[in-house]
């Protein structure tokens, strides 16, 4: 909602607070005030001038040299605009002015021609051009005769105002309305409103005379009222409306339908006006739409209806769309003469499925769904009657022809001073909260303590006793609550799961890889892709969506990586041939094939990398990732996380690389896998080569407590040992590994391979396996006895377990 402060000023005092005080104080009241738009601090020296002659220029054919009346002086002006003419009163930017963009008139010569100034276009102003008026659009504005030569264009223009943007919650629709906000900033300053005075004289004709209204279902159209004003001149409307108009977002076009769009700001109220010889009927008929009926609408748009949708027809076809748009068959002309206005009040749930069909989402439909005031819709009528007779020249036909089976129901609502400060915690005195509800405009009684509000049906959003705490907490100040500071037997921290999760997160960081955010939805063709092994076992359905947006997000994922590979695909295709990311997120299993009950989660840690690991350009020095650099990933991860005892066995898994994939263990529980995509599958996604993990986070972080994630700092040194064994070649170095660490006693705390060798010294068949082992004790240092017995007992146990030989 666009809120001008100069329309604003006509119902309430608002002189004494600037624009930023009066936007902080509604913000504090609860509605957000977007932003502040004014364009006063950006313009000035531009007045209304009166073009005394306009003649050919001598060297230009498209331009003219006119002779304006700026009040105190004449002035000679080149213009080039096709509409100016002798006569006309326009806007005259003077030698000296400023317009908008920074752009600053200085006298000059054009072809020869002294210019000493210029005459503006509303654009040239600062005005949207989706605002402007067509006979203005490609030329100067042209006020109308009434204006006073040498006054300030800018005021009469309203290009002083200050625009203030609401972001409304929905249950704040009575903002929609310029009452409705001069009301909240009455209260909210404590100040007097003023509301429009609506006064009309009727001829002595009946509007019953006229048409007849019939509504088929009260339920969608309790109120439906048709008013009859004869003789309207169709023609500009005011500038004082325009220019509202334009402040509020609004293009103006001619009176007649300015003045129900002015209505429609004012008071928040949608109205409709037919051309009643266009109409084609003596009645009007409100009624459900025939499935498959057709209406050309406004816009120009054969529109297909819909049986739930109300239209507004004259007995026999339909004129209109009710609370949407209106139809092109009786839409106002320039040569209407009588005009069939309607005040209406539709079902707010039927005139929403209507807009959201057809794609009409218009100021009238807004208000319409989110619920008009029920009281207003006459008071609307009357005043847009009285509208059209001071500024269309209308008679307005006595009466009104309605269907009126309207309950205006206002909401009562009882509750207690004490109640109040129950729940604010404040102590606010009975007589202050009385004085809050006559500034809110809510009629109520009391009864010392005691209250009894009647909710006006402009707000109804109140309904219950918490409704009101609301209202006289904001209306109070938030800001004079009182607060305390919680108070509890600690100051808080993470709880485990967030403590292995940041650290996990800074650790994945810190090596190299960036986190992604994929979507928890995938396509049903991918929910099969990459599922660990021991979900497999569970045979889980994948689970999908009622309603889904796209069929690429129709399931939800049983695995994190394919919308991962995506995103790796998604950049590999944007020339970033290094990518690496990880994400921790929840995967879903259902057991059911027809989903009745919400899946269980499962939270997953899962990383793809490709490209480069390594890059030093000046040294020309470059490594690429492979099954190493990412295992090493892995194992790193459970170094960070003191989890021991963590094994790899080779395995072939669907869409993995058949040599290069291994599934990961701890303690001999099955924890993920770890390994390269097929190249098949590469070549099918245009991917280089690209190596994976996947690992049950949950269980591992279960498998934790706050000890695995403080190591404390050795006081005493360590010592290494490097063995080499010659064993055979197929030997895997892991199962020397376990071996070695069951052999070394209790103060092995490292095992590493730092060489494999096989060549022209070595058997054939046979290898050599160099590993580096470090002792360390945490409570005392190590003595040779105590290193050389480890020693002695892991050579004898690994050449007794694999017939090795203590290499040199």
């Amino acid at each position: 909602m666009l809120v001008s402060l100069n329309w604003l000023k006509q119902y309430v005092n608002i002189d004494g607070i600037t624009p930023e005080e009066l936007a902080e104080k509604v913000t504090k009241s609860g509605i957000e005030v977007e932003g502040i738009q004014t364009m006063k601090d950006q313009m000035n020296n531009v007045v209304v001038g009166f073009v005394k002659s306009c003649e050919q220029h001598p060297n230009a054919d498209k331009l003219n040299v006119c002779q304006v009346d700026v009040g105190d002086e004449v002035l000679q002006i080149i213009c080039g605009a096709p509409n100016v003419a002798a006569g006309q009163k326009v806007a005259v930017a003077k030698p000296g002015a400023r317009l908008p963009g920074g752009l600053k008139i200085k006298r000059a010569k054009l072809r020869g021609e002294q210019s000493n100034g210029m005459i503006c276009s509303l654009q040239e102003l600062g005005v949207d051009p989706k605002f402007v008026q067509k006979e203005f659009e490609d030329g100067i504005f042209v006020f109308s005769e009434d204006v006073e030569i040498g006054a300030d264009a800018i005021e009469l223009l309203n290009l002083n105002d200050t625009i203030l943007e609401f972001e409304l919650t929905p249950n704040r629709s009575d903002c929609l309305s310029m009452l409705g906000v001069a009301y909240e900033v009455a209260a909210l300053l404590d100040e007097e409103i003023r509301l429009p005075e609506v006064s009309i004289h009727p001829t002595k004709e009946q509007a019953e005379d006229y048409v007849h209204v019939k509504v088929e279902d009260a339920k969608l159209n309790p109120y439906y009222g048709a008013y009859i004003v004869k003789n309207v001149k169709v023609g500009p409307s005011p500038l004082w409306m325009r220019n509202r108009l334009i402040a509020a977002g609004i293009r103006p076009i001619n009176n007649v339908v300015d003045i129900t769009n002015y209505i429609l700001l004012e008071y928040g109220q949608p109205l409709h006006a037919f051309d009643y010889d266009r109409f084609g009927s003596k009645e009007v008929l409100v009624r459900l739409a025939k499935e498959g009926e057709k209406i050309t609408t406004l816009d120009d748009e054969e529109r297909t209806l819909k049986a739930d949708h109300i239209v507004i027809t004259n007995g026999k076809v339909p004129t209109a769309i009710a609370g949407v748009m209106g139809g092109a068959d009786s839409e106002v002309q320039a040569d209407t003469t009588t005009v069939l206005l309607e005040a209406a009040y539709f079902n707010p749930l039927s005139v929403r499925v209507a807009s959201k069909d057809h794609g009409l989402r218009s100021e009238a439909s807004v208000r319409f769904e989110k619920g008009v005031d029920p009281k207003r819709v006459k008071e609307a009528g009357l005043r847009a009657c009285q509208l059209l007779e001071q500024y269309a020249n209308g008679e307005v036909v006595s009466g009104v022809s309605e269907f009126d089976e309207l309950h205006l129901e206002e909401q009562v609502i009882r509750f207690t001073s004490d109640k109040i400060n129950e729940v604010l915690g404040t102590s606010i005195s009975s007589d202050e909260i009385g004085a809050i509800l006559e500034r809110l405009r809510f009629p109520f009684t009391q009864d010392q303590n005691q209250f009894i509000v009647t909710a006006p049906t402009r707000r109804g959003d109140i309904t219950i006793v918490e409704d009101m705490v609301e209202e006289i907490a904001r209306i109070y100040g938030y800001d004079n609550l009182p607060y305390t500071l919680p108070v509890g037997a600690s100051a808080g921290g993470l709880s485990l799961v967030q403590h292995v999760k940041r650290q996990i997160r800074r650790y994945l960081q810190g090596v190299g890889l960036n986190e992604a955010m994929t979507y928890s939805l995938t396509s049903e063709d991918k929910t099969a892709q990459f599922v660990d092994p021991k979900v497999m076992e569970q045979k889980p359905f994948p689970v999908k969506l009622a309603m889904p947006m796209s069929e690429a997000h129709s399931h939800l994922r049983l695995s994190l990586l394919p919308e991962m590979l995506s995103s790796v695909q998604y950049n590999l295709a944007r020339q970033q041939p290094t990518v690496s990311l990880f994400e921790m997120g929840s995967i879903y299993i259902s057991q059911e094939e027809k989903v009745t009950k919400q899946p269980e989660e499962k939270l997953r840690l899962a990383a793809a990398m490709t490209g480069l690991w390594v890059e030093h350009p000046w040294q020309k020095e470059e490594k690429k990732v492979d099954f190493y650099v990412i295992k090493g990933i892995v194992e790193g991860l459970f170094r960070l996380l003191n989890i021991t005892n963590v094994s790899y066995e080779a395995v072939q898994l669907p869409d993995m690389h058949p040599g290069r994939t291994a599934t990961i263990k701890v303690d001999d529980q099955h924890v993920g896998f770890i390994g390269q995509l097929h190249p098949a599958l590469q070549e099918r996604l245009d991917l280089t080569d690209t190596y994976v993990f996947d690992l049950d986070l949950e269980w591992i972080i279960e498998k934790l407590d706050g000890d695995h994630l403080f190591v404390p700092i050795p006081k005493h040194p360590s010592v290494t040992q490097d063995l080499a064994f010659v064993v055979d070649e197929k030997l895997p170095a892991q199962a020397m590994e376990q071996v070695i660490k069951q052999s070394a006693g209790n103060y092995l705390t490292d095992v590493s391979v730092f060489d494999i060798y096989q060549g022209e010294h070595m058997e054939p068949g046979k290898k050599s396996i160099a590993f580096t082992l470090r002792f360390q004790n945490p409570e005392a240092t190590l003595t040779d006895k105590e290193i050389e017995e480890a020693r002695a007992a892991i050579v004898a146990n690994v050449k007794e377990s694999f017939q090795a030989e203590l290499r040199g």
